[in-house]
């Protein structure tokens, strides 16, 4: 689910922020304040602008000296976790991509399809986590294909009964919040938009009839 329309990210995280205030309002509607540090994009973004907060496009509400606010309306907090957010936790952030940004992950909707759960975590020097996803959406989940997991892009390594396993490498470990995953934690998860799309397609051609083809006449 998105709160925007139109922006695209990379799922490669640009900085991570720090929740600084989380209210609720009458509405059901979430005002998120998120601290962004020294990220120059932050300084840059302008009210209007997409920014993807731990896997999910928000639009910029709001500017101030310590960061940005968002607001996050309730079908929103039903389809991600950004209603478990609370001062002082971590998200990953990512601007909306431009015509001159490097495509160096895949491409990132922040429209996120499920809440999935963290199975397992091997950590060290071969750095694993085990996620098991909502059973409506594995079938997007493919060996070798890629998946963003809480706004980051990631490979997967293998397809499990329940979801998938990806390997970490340090530098998504020192960039990311990733490295603090544990056992049973949440995560936004957003499948790859083209299995979803060939998906569409096969499916309308399905309902519509398959198109006849056309024997070639001899002679």
């Amino acid at each position: 689910m998105v709160d925007t329309v139109g922006a695209m990210f990379t799922g490669l995280v640009q900085a991570v922020g720090t929740v600084r205030s989380a209210a609720r309002r009458g509405t059901g509607m979430l005002r998120l304040g998120v601290a962004t540090g020294r990220w120059g994009d932050a300084k840059k973004a302008k009210v209007g602008d997409s920014v993807s907060v731990t896997g999910v496009c928000l639009t910029v509400v709001g500017r101030a000296a310590w960061g940005l606010e968002f607001d996050v309306v309730a079908e929103t907090l039903h389809k991600t976790r950004l209603g478990e957010l609370g001062v002082g936790d971590r998200v990953n952030l990512e601007h909306a991509a431009t015509a001159a940004t490097f495509l160096g992950g895949h491409i990132v909707q922040g429209h996120v399809d499920g809440v999935g759960r963290v199975k397992r975590v091997q950590s060290g020097e071969d750095w694993r986590v085990w996620v098991d996803v909502p059973a409506g959406i594995r079938r997007y989940v493919v060996s070798t294909g890629s998946v963003c997991v809480e706004g980051v892009s990631l490979t997967v390594a293998g397809v499990t009964k329940g979801g998938f396993w990806a390997a970490l490498i340090p530098e998504t470990l020192s960039r990311t919040t990733l490295s603090r995953l544990g056992v049973g934690d949440a995560v936004n998860v957003e499948c790859d938009v083209i299995a979803k799309m060939v998906e569409r397609a096969i499916k309308s051609q399905v309902a519509n009839g398959k198109p006849q083809v056309r024997k070639k006449r001899k002679g």
